[in-house]
């Protein structure tokens, strides 16, 4: 989530929105994130689901965690699909050749820092390795980590999912489709996050922002991440959960009964009746496994059904 004071970021980045610089050598730069062609369908036999990792150098036990699960999946075919927020921070896909040395940032963390192009780097070889060895990597962009772009998913082995996007579980042809996304779309009632997601997402801003330099891309971001994370604590609960009315919208202009979601950080399984028919949304875990108590875990499909597991 975010605040109205948060929004000082993305207007930092919509100033001088325009067209994108070509690069050193005179070619087109690769496109903006939201210009990146996404898969908005999909057929899945064996999937496991994760979002809101939020890793950062910050978090070591998390990190640690996180590359462990890749490990565990290694070998095993199906699929990974992350649905946002894989990062707590991504300031753009140069940060994956940046130089090693610590650049002072906004947060006081350092979290967007230079420290966390270590970890960007190793989740990157990681995932590479996991699909090198089989299992097919999907990643959809939360609102933490919205710029990653082309760069990390050719590094990564990775393909890019539409929010939302549909997915048919199992082998059966007759299975009904699921609606997967990362979930802000459906915090209606939080208005200033609205503006601010449809900024942030808007590809002209993206193009002035990804050309300044990295340095700046992470003290802006840093400096809205501090300001989302105070403005949770003044906001009603109910404004930063998904809307019922926008939940069942989405699934209406579907056409499907079920929903797998994240950004809420309220792990759940609610089942309700839409117009005359059984329906249910999935609520996927966030990760903090250097939190007290710790946490983490996602989904996984088994023996025809969905089940839960912990990181």
């Amino acid at each position: 989530m975010t605040t109205p004071d948060a929004l000082a970021g993305t207007d930092a980045m919509a100033a001088g929105a325009g067209s994108a610089a070509a690069t050193a050598d005179g070619a087109e730069p690769p496109p903006v994130p939201a210009r990146i062609e996404a898969v908005q369908r999909l057929r899945l036999h064996a999937p496991v689901f994760i979002s809101d990792l939020h890793l950062t150098s910050a978090r070591p036990r998390t990190v640690e965690r996180f590359l462990a699960l890749l490990a565990r999946l290694a070998g095993q075919g199906g699929e990974l699909l992350i649905l946002g927020d894989l990062f707590e921070i991504w300031a753009g896909d140069d940060l994956l050749g940046a130089a090693a040395p610590l650049e002072a940032t906004a947060a006081t963390d350092t979290a967007g820092g230079a420290d966390d192009d270590a970890v960007g780097r190793a989740v990157a070889q990681a995932l590479q390795r996991l699909a090198q060895a089989g299992t097919a990597v999907y990643i959809m962009h939360g609102n933490r980590d919205l710029l990653l772009g082309t760069r990390f998913l050719r590094d990564s082995g990775a393909r890019l999912l539409a929010d939302p996007c549909l997915a048919v579980i199992g082998a059966d042809d007759a299975a009904a489709p699921i609606l997967l996304s990362h979930g802000d779309a459906y915090c209606t009632l939080d208005l200033p996050y609205q503006a601010f997601r449809r900024q942030a997402r808007d590809a002209r801003v993206q193009e002035s922002f990804l050309v300044r330099p990295l340095a700046e891309r992470r003290a802006v971001l840093g400096q809205a991440r501090l300001h989302s994370e105070a403005g949770k604590q003044r906001m009603a609960e109910q404004i930063m959960d998904v809307t019922p009315s926008a939940i069942d919208d989405a699934l209406r202009a579907a056409g499907v009964h079920g929903l797998l979601h994240g950004h809420t950080h309220r792990p759940a399984r609610h089942d309700f009746n839409l117009d005359g028919r059984a329906a249910a949304r999935w609520v996927l875990p966030d990760w903090d496994l250097d939190g007290v108590p710790p946490r983490g875990g996602g989904l996984r499909w088994r023996d025809g059904a969905l089940e839960t597991f912990e990181a």
